[in-house]
């Protein structure tokens, strides 16, 4: 099997992955996953399309991750895994897909608008 290359994004967190098969390595920015992500959920978030196709441990993954903050990060790299996983076999596409992980969430920041303070909060507003 090539090396299989996919990206994957959340919010404004950007994951490029690198797969091959191999002995379940992740390797985040040089660093092993589970010390890149510290906390049990963030790591399952990551494990998650490995646990829904039954292939824990079976591909190493080298992964540069771009932007946003921790949970967008993992989450970005969750999509890239199984967009990968799917371009290896695409019998996996359907219970990826009723675990919601095939599709890019699409909820974005709101943009500040001028003449208030932020997205939507308005200034304070004086009748006198």
């Amino acid at each position: 099997m090539e090396v299989i290359n996919v990206i994957g994004r959340r919010k404004t967190a950007v994951a490029r992955i690198y797969m091959s098969e191999g002995s379940g390595q992740i390797t985040v920015n040089k660093r092993d996953y589970k010390e890149y992500f510290p906390t049990g959920t963030l790591q399952y978030v990551v494990e998650q399309p490995f646990l829904i196709t039954d292939n824990m441990g079976k591909y190493d993954i080298k992964v540069n991750l771009d932007g946003g903050g921790i949970k967008g990060q993992a989450e970005a790299l969750r999509l890239a895994i199984s967009r990968a996983l799917v371009k290896i076999d695409e019998e996996y596409r359907p219970a990826l897909k009723k675990e919601g992980l095939m599709r890019r969430d699409p909820r974005m920041v709101e943009r500040k608008k001028p003449g208030q303070p932020k997205a939507r909060k308005r200034f304070q507003f004086s009748k006198r």
